[in-house]
Parts: C-alpha cells; structure tokens; sequence
C-alpha cells in the first residue's frame, strides 16, 4: 500500500513539473490561462512558486471546484423541477366520434421526445452550455478552450463511462433493448455529425476563423435534430418503407413484439377506423387516432373481464375497464411526480379519481334520457329484447312496455316461450299467458324461472313470443285493434320476440397465478403466491405446481417445492408459500420459477347423460369438443417468477445520500415557505418520500419507514445548507407554470458556471494544465458527476437501466444531449462572436489545432461504441444493456479503455508532445 502511495506520489510530481517543461516549446503554452476571471482575480504571485506551495493551491482550488460543482447540482435540481412543471402541461381537445357525438380528452401539449432534445437537454447539460456562452463573452468575444473542450469531454465522459455504468448495472443474465430504434439510430448519426462538422468548419471550410454563416448553420442544426428526431418518433413520411409487422397507434407507427400486442378489439364485427378512414381517402389527425386506439384496448380488456369476473355487474367491469385503460397509459416522469404530491396532500389515487368522475358523469347522462313518445298507436313490444342471464340467477324477469296511443285503454297480449337451443324442463321452465295493462299502466313484466344444474354445458338460449293483441275500452267492452274509425288503435310492434342467453356456470375452471412476478426481501423468509381459480367454480379440481431453477438454486437460495392443491367444489383461490433461505448479501438478484400443471377434476362422470341419455352420442365430434370444453385449464399466467432481492437495511447507509439528492418525486414546490424549510430541515431518510409500486399491479405508493439520519448524513446537509438557502429564493414551480423557477434557476446557474470557469482556469494555471486538458477532464467529469446525483445523466441513466423494461431512457439521453450541446452550447456562442468581430470587421478565430484534434478521436471512438451497442442487438445477448456477464464485463471494459484512450491523446496532443493537424 505504501509502495502504491509512492507512485502515485512520483507520477503526479512528474506530470506536474515535467510535462509543462517539456509543453515550453508549445504553442499551447500556460501564458493564456494565468490570467484574472471574469469574476474571480487571479491568486498572486504566480510565478516561481515551489511545489509545497502549488500543491497547497492546487487543493484549495479543487476543493473550491468541488463546492461549486455541488452548487450547480442543487441549481440544476430546481431547474429540473421548473422543465418537469412545463412539459407536463396539457390541453383539452375536442374530437367527434363516428355517431356524431363529441368527447374531450386530454393530450400532452409537450411531445416527449421535443421536450427530451429541448428543456430536458438543456436542463441536464445546463453548466456545460452556459461555461461556453459566458466564457465567450466574458473573454471579450475571443475563442476560449474551457467551453467548447469541455462539451467535447462531457460528451466522451456521456457516451463511454455513463454507458459502461448502464452496461453493467443490468442485473445478471438479463437485458434491456431498445424499442423505437428509429429515434436513436437519428439521435446518434447527429451526435457523431455534430463532431464532424465542428471538425469541418475548424479545419476545412476556413482553417481558424469561423465565419457567420458556419456560427448560423451550427445553431439552426439544433432545430434541424429536434424536427429529424420528432419525424422519427411519429413516423411521418416514412410508413411505405415500414414493413407489415409495425402497426399504427396513437403515436404514429410502433413495433409491437409478441408481449406487447394489445387484445384483440375486432372479433365483434367492429371495423377498425383508422383503416376505413384511409380506405375512404380522409385524412385523420392524432386525435381521432388516439380515440380509435383507446376504443379497440376498451373493448380488448371488457372482454378480458368478463372473462375473469363472471358474476360482476356490467356498471363494475366498466368501471374496471376504464381504469385498466387509464393505468395502461404511457407517463412520465411527470405523472409519477404529481402522484406523489397528490398524496402527501391528501387527494388520493389520481387514476381511480379520474374514473370515478368518468363513471358518474356518464350515468348522469344516461339517467337524463326519456323515452319518446309522440304516436296515436298503441304500441306493444319487448324492452330490452335481449337478456343475458347466469345458470344460477333463478328467475329472469322480462318487461314489456306500451308506447302511445289511448291510456285509458285496457291492452291484453298473450306471450310463450320456445326452445332455442336451451331445452324447456332441463334448462328453463317453459311459461305461457296472458299479460294485461290496465288504463295508465304502461309496462308488465313475465317472470321465467331458469333451471339450475351441475353439469357444464355451452351458453344456450330461449325466445318469447308475444301475439294475439286484444284491446278492451273503459267500459270494458272489446274493441278491434285494428281500426277505430279510421286510426289504427294498437299492433305489436319489433321487437315482438324476446331472446334469453343462459351463460353456464358450471365450468370446473381456469387456473392461473395472480401475478406473473413476485419480488421478495431475502430477509421476508418466505413468499405467498396465490392461485386463483375464475371462469367457473364447479367440483373438486387438483391442480400440481413445481418450483424450477433460474439464477437461484435450490436449496441455496430457496427451498424447493413439489405438490398439488386442492380446490373445493365453489373455491377460487388457494395459496402456497415456498421458503426463501437468506444469504445476508449486501446486493442479490436471484429469481427462480413457479409453475402449474395440466389440473384433473376429481369424480367427473364419463359424460353428460344430458346429451347421451344412456346411449352412444349420435354427435361424436360434438360431444367430444363439448368434453374437452369442460375440463379445467390453465390460465395465461401458469407460470410466475420470484425475484430474490437483498435486504434493504443493509443498503440504507449507503444509499443515504443518494436518496436525499433523488428529489425527482418531489420536485413540485408552492411556496417560498416550503423551499426555506426544506433547506433547513434535515429529513429522516424516507419521509417524504414514497416507494412507487408497479403501476399496473396496483397503483398505490406504501412509505418507507423512517430512518435515522447518520452522521455523515448531517455533516453533507450542513455542507450544503448554504446552497439550498440560495436555491430556495427561487420562485416556486407552481408560479407562471414553472416559468419564474425556470428563469431564475438559469440565471443563478450561469453565475455559479461563470466561478466554476474562473475556477477551473486558476486551477489549471496552478497546477501546470492547459484550459484544454482542464476542460476534458476536471471540469467535464465535474458538471457531468454531480448531474448524475440529481434527474439526468449517470444516476438517472443507471436507474432507468435497471427498472425499465427498454434501453431507450439510457441510451438515447445521451446520444441526443450530445448532440444538442454542440449546435446550442457551441452554435450559440460561436453565432454571437463570429456576428460581433462581423459587426466591427474583423473575423472571429479559433485555434484549430487542440480542438479538431479532440473532435476528430472521439468521432472515430464514439463510431465504435455506437457499432458495439447495434451488434449487440444480435441474438447471441440480445440487447444493449446487460447480457451475460463476459460480454457485458468486456463492453463495459472497452467503453472504460475508449474514454482513457480519448482523454490520453487528446492531453498529449495539447502539450504538443504529439502532433495533431
């Protein structure tokens, strides 16, 4: 150990007195940057000054560099919350469906992948953006190496280490792919070109001057990446060349894989709109997209429903119908962060809010509609004409209703039942009468009695015929119903026939796990899966489960299990636990499998003699399919995974700081009296705080249990306390929609960006580098480090690697933002130089040489990363992200390699001793 310390002891000597010995003869030399900031003075002497001396100043100004980088993170995390406030706005449209009727619905003003190029972009690379700009216009519009070297270096640090992070954070044996590949194959050829053409207009078009026009056409590419990646979000002009597997939703065309294939919405003879739109030659906008797309999921899960809950009311599976939908819609980030605010102030669930309001709007509508009645005809009919009723229901009472005509009339209407292909005496009781409406009555009903049984037979059905209409007048005398004088008194009128659909209920069951994924603390001991049993509920059904191997062994990591349940003749659910052995490991991500199989009904007869009345069927193919019917089966989910994760209190230390800096819940502020006591208050880890539960299991958040902060824990809050004072003088989010806050926090980042310049530049004259090397290294892994504790960048990309389901939030951030930090960051600055030397006729001059340099090797490297990140799309590890542990290790170590490789050259070509172009 003392040995290692020795070296490190030497080399840092070395670099510091030899390297700039041997830069003397360079062109690169130290005299530009030994000069006062714009803000802060140079510290004097600083000439002749012996090594104790400069390696004092050396740490004082990386200690200074340090605060002020952690400063510019809590600013960025208020600039952050301000983005989050405004791309979360919405407007309401109105659109007309195909009945003539108009619906409002809500649409995202902000569309997700503009917001990520623009407010998001800008947010996360704010420090970098706004180094470039000030130190151009503090340096009196003379070019300056600290911007644009370290928007080149936060890019190489982005696109190599951040990705290496993600690469590996994926838990073992799994991957993340991306899904819309068209936006990041766009994000990352303009990434790459936005390098090159810095190369270009440095070396090529005019070697150390930047015109106008190039300073122009370096910004408006910004515009240009945010139109390109917006065409490829929504597919726009590009849906001939996609092939027949895409399909169109509301969001323009998408690739669907097997698993994500939404229910299948047309079986009810339904024509999808959309297609019969296009047939037609009329054009449809997003809205009537987004309508259709939410109508064919509607009816898809309707069905689901009814499939699983059969004896729910129809008011019930609408309502959970209209709830799945609400759930199954994409979010953000946004939503996640209102929910939590919505609750820490009480208002509850907002999806179930929603639908309950949707609910009760819609039966005030229904309940406004009065039936018409305008005709000087007696009109006798069914009201309904079709009824649905379950086996066990007993009686079904079904009305018939008089419309019209004289009310002082006496109608008589006899009524009969006959088979459809439900038999009268084994499924129903056959019913023949006569109903009579007396003056001012308007409705009677006949009662049916349905026939329970415990035999499974197919959904069957009845009719009812109503004929021989009689009319008898106030005296009570009869009257012809035809004519009196010359009106027609009263007729039957369609529908005259009634039809009764018997739904069985006597089916054995379907049998299916009720989640597909468990995920257990190994200090819980164990887990309970529960097995439901829907579709029926009839007889005594065995049902065998087995647990299998994944990552997790047996008998090392859980406690192997074999058996059967057993359900009852009217049980639906039954639990198994299986025992979960803990390891105490400080990180675990282990799973094993859970599965059924095939169940037995236990003393089911042959077959139904129902059918066979003791005799051979004469319908063999018939009955046998009828047989197969109803045997129980096994459900979609016959299978489930457990997920063993490692202890929370082992990881609640370190993760500590952390989460007091992971504020992206919480990111939505009202008042200045808020902000002030959240900068003072040292919070318990937790409070305030929710763990997110998965959306689509339940929607709920559950609090973490509060804990104690440590030491460490006070002594970073008092650290930081100055900082968050400041920052809680900003504006609230709520104000102006997030604008004051956004204003404010930009303002206050460009001041602590314009002493992190200074800063840097001292540091670099202290210890011997050059703004250039300064630039690559300290300062882009600077204002890139402390992003990754707040919303974006290397926290924000390693947890969106591991919880979300595609690599798209990981990869694409980083792709895009390079991107947009060259054409904003450097177009920007360079447009207002090159417009002012213009303006006084002089030409704005960049020293070519350090910069292309640069530029040029992490083109070639970062076109190498981007090639192993496609290839590794192939099908021997399947995805970006993760993978086997050999192949992710070794990307992880050849992204790592590239970025030492990047940063070694380029400091070496800065200090001349190689030669660049």
């Amino acid at each position: 150990m003392h040995s290692q310390r020795a070296y490190l002891s030497v080399a840092a000597t070395a670099f510091i007195l030899i390297v700039p010995a041997v830069a003397a003869n360079c062109t690169n030399t130290l005299e530009n940057n030994c000069r006062d900031g714009l803000l802060l003075p140079l510290w004097n002497p600083k000439d002749q000054l012996c090594l104790s001396d400069r390696i004092l100043r050396g740490i004082a100004y990386m200690l200074a560099l340090i605060y002020m980088f952690l400063g510019v993170s809590i600013a960025a995390d208020r600039f952050m919350g301000a983005i989050e406030v405004i791309t979360s706005q919405e407007r309401t449209v109105a659109l007309r469906k195909k009945d003539g009727s108009k619906v409002k619905i809500k649409v995202r003003i902000w569309n997700e992948t503009v917001s990520n190029l623009t407010l998001m972009a800008l947010g996360s690379s704010a420090p970098e953006i706004l180094l470039s700009i000030i130190e151009i216009c503090g340096n009196g519009f003379l070019a300056g190496d600290l911007g644009p070297n370290t928007i080149v270096g936060s890019a190489a640090f982005n696109m190599f280490m951040i990705l290496a992070i993600c690469v590996v954070a994926i838990p073992r044996n799994e991957v993340r792919k991306q899904l819309h590949l068209n936006v990041f194959l766009v994000t990352a050829i303009w990434s790459i070109f936005a390098y090159i053409w810095l190369y270009v207009i440095l070396a090529v078009s005019s070697p150390g001057v930047i015109d106008v026009w190039e300073g122009l056409a370096t910004f408006l590419m910004f515009p240009l990446t945010v139109l390109t990646a917006y065409m490829a979000d929504r597919r726009i002009n590009l849906k001939k060349f996609v092939p027949m597997r895409y399909r169109a939703d509301m969001v323009g065309l998408r690739a669907f894989s097997s698993e994500l294939e939404l229910p299948k919405a047309d079986e009810d003879g339904t024509v999808d709109l959309l297609l019969l739109l296009k047939q037609k030659g009329r054009n449809f906008n997003i809205e009537e997209a987004e309508f259709e797309q939410q109508r064919r999921e509607y009816l898809g899960i309707l069905r689901q429903l009814r499939q699983q809950m059969p004896d729910a009311e129809l008011s019930t599976l609408q309502e959970k119908a209209t709830y799945e939908l609400t759930k199954r819609a994409k979010k953000s980030r946004a939503f996640y962060r209102v929910q939590a605010t919505r609750r820490l102030i009480g208002d509850g669930n907002i999806l179930e809010k929603s639908v309950k309001e949707t609910t009760s709007r819609l039966k005030k509508r229904s309940s406004a509609i009065k039936p018409k009645q305008t005709s000087t005809t007696c009109k006798v009919s069914f009201n309904p004409c079709h009824y649905t009723v379950l086996e066990n229901v007993g009686t079904v009472r079904v009305r018939v209703e008089r419309c019209g005509g004289r009310p002082d009339l006496t109608v008589t209407v006899d009524y009969r039942t006959e088979d459809g292909t439900a038999t009268a005496g084994s499924d129903y009781v056959a019913n023949r009468g006569t109903l009579t409406m007396g003056p001012n009555c308007f409705e009677a009903f006949i009662d049916i009695t349905i026939i329970d049984d415990d035999i499974f037979e197919e959904d069957e059905h009845f009719y009812i015929f109503l004929d021989n209409l009689r009319v008898k007048s106030r005296e009570g005398f009869p009257v012809n119903p035809e004519t009196v004088a010359t009106a027609r008194l009263a007729m039957l009128e369609t529908p005259s026939i009634a039809t009764v659909m018997i739904l069985d209920d006597d089916h054995p069951g379907v049998f299916s796990f009720e989640n597909d994924t468990y995920e257990v603390s190994e200090v819980a001991g164990g887990v309970i899966i529960k097995v439901l049993r829907h579709t029926g509920c009839r007889g005594k059904v065995l049902v065998p489960y087995e647990t299998a191997d994944g990552t997790g062994k047996a008998g090392i990591d859980y406690e192997p299990m074999e058996g059967a349940l057993l359900f009852e003749d009217e049980e639906i659910e039954k639990s198994l636990q299986i025992g979960i052995v803990n390891k105490e490991q400080y990180e675990r991500n282990e799973y094993f499998v859970v599965s059924l199989s095939k169940p037995v009904k236990l003393n089911a007869s042959t077959f139904d003699e129902k059918y066979t009345g003791g005799e051979k069927p004469t319908s063999t193919l018939r009955n046998e399919r009828l047989e197969e019917m109803g045997k129980p089966a096994l459900g979609k989910i016959n299978k489930c995974v457990i997920k063993i994760k490692e202890s929370k209190e082992f990881k609640n230390a370190v993760d500590m700081l952390i989460k007091k800096t992971n504020v992206s819940l919480l990111l939505r502020t009202s008042t200045w009296r808020e902000q002030f006591i959240d900068a003072i208050t040292m919070n318990p880890s937790g409070k305030k705080s929710f763990k997110l539960t998965c959306i689509t299991c339940n929607g709920s958040a559950e609090e973490e249990e509060p804990v104690k902060p440590t030491t460490i824990g006070y002594a970073v809050h008092i650290l930081t306390m100055p900082w968050k004072i400041i920052c809680a003088f900003i504006p609230p989010t709520d104000y102006w929609d997030g604008w004051a806050s956004f204003i404010c926090s930009i303002v206050l980042i460009g001041f602590i960006t314009a002493l992190i310049g200074d800063l840097a530049n001292h540091f670099g004259c202290t210890i011997g580098l050059i703004d250039a090397v300064t630039a690559i290294t300290f300062v882009a892994i600077g204002t890139s480090v402390p992003g990754q504790f707040r919303t974006e960048n290397t926290f924000a990309s390693h947890v969106a690697a591991i919880q979300d389901k595609y690599a798209d939030s990981s990869i694409t951030n980083v792709t895009g933002s390079n991107a947009v930090n060259v054409f904003l960051g450097i177009g920007f600055a360079w447009t207002i130089a090159a417009v002012y030397h213009a303006y006084n006729g002089d030409e704005f001059r960049v020293h070519a040489g350090t910069l292309a340099f640069s530029v040029t090797i992490f083109c070639v490297e970062a076109t190498a990363c981007i090639v192993i990140l496609v290839v590794r799309r192939s099908k021997s590890i399947g995805g970006e992200l993760g993978g086997p542990l050999r192949c992710k290790v070794a990307t992880a170590v050849t992204f790592v390699s590239l970025w030492f490789v990047y940063v070694l050259l380029s400091s070496l070509e800065s200090y001349c001793i190689i030669s660049g172009f």
